[in-house]
């Protein structure tokens, strides 16, 4: 079974919990993209990994025209809710549909490292920008830098390991990993940042909804049951809770901007 089969599957079991109580959490990094790009209407931006189309909603509205892929059919479906003028298309990032120089931009936030290949998912990103046009990734910072993969972690231990070089949220995290693949495909480097990107949760169930609507619950929920993922979780985010029912967790991601 493909990558593309197996991470589709897993990130459509419950894409409204990822839409409603993980996904805004990225609204900072979404932001700071969006104020370096500068996008106009005469732009044509792909968002590759597009999720529920959070993002894509953002830049739609900054005025650039906007195709989202996405390998989880359940996330495109939300993404065609909150977009229903734009297309929205299950493909996979290694091969896309698109002839070359097709677009202004590419953004990948949260995409790239589940690609069954990074290397291959890079270069049909490159493929399909044209020339001078910019290439974005998102990516989580290294593990220490965010409380959310103490809670990644717990809900790992109920599955079995995985096969050798299976990607994973910090696939690509480590120091000048992106940088060097940047180099090798002659992608030019012309930004890269840190943001952060906290979660508040309102409540203990907010943030159980929050993890059980990524692509790791998921697979234990499939691997054990649903009750013990849920309680694994919550005792997971307990030294997380700051007042009432509130749950704080720091996270950082990564943004780099690369220039073909």
């Amino acid at each position: 079974m493909s990558t593309k089969t197996i991470q589709g599957k897993l990130w459509s079991v419950a894409p409204q919990y990822w839409a409603q109580h993980f996904e805004p959490w990225f609204l900072p990094m979404y932001k700071k993209v969006l104020e370096q790009l500068k996008l106009t209407e005469d732009q044509i931006l792909l968002d590759a990994g597009c999720g529920a189309g959070l993002f894509s909603s953002l830049a739609i509205k900054a005025g650039a025209q906007v195709i989202g892929v996405d390998a989880a059919p359940g996330l495109l479906e939300v993404a065609k809710e909150r977009n229903p003028q734009n297309n929205f298309l299950e493909e996979d990032l290694e091969t896309l549909p698109f002839a070359d120089n097709s677009f202004d931009v590419v953004t990948g936030f949260n995409s790239f490292q589940y690609a069954g290949s990074f290397e291959k998912a890079l270069v049909e990103a490159k493929r399909v920008i044209r020339p001078g046009g910019r290439l974005v990734l998102g990516i989580w910072d290294k593990p220490e830098t965010s409380d959310a993969t103490n809670v990644l972690k717990a809900i790992g231990t109920l599955l079995p390991p995985p096969p050798p070089g299976t990607p994973g949220p910090f696939a690509l995290s480590e120091d000048g990993k992106i940088e060097s693949h940047f180099k090798n495909n002659g992608l030019k480097l012309i930004y890269k940042t840190t943001v952060a990107c906290p979660a508040l949760y309102a409540s203990l169930a907010d943030g159980i909804k929050s993890f059980m609507g990524t692509g790791p619950a998921a697979a234990a929920v499939s691997n054990s049951n649903r009750q013990t993922v849920e309680e694994t979780i919550s005792i997971a985010l307990q030294p997380y809770l700051v007042a009432d029912d509130f749950h704080f967790l720091h996270n950082q991601f990564l943004v780099f901007i690369a220039q073909k």
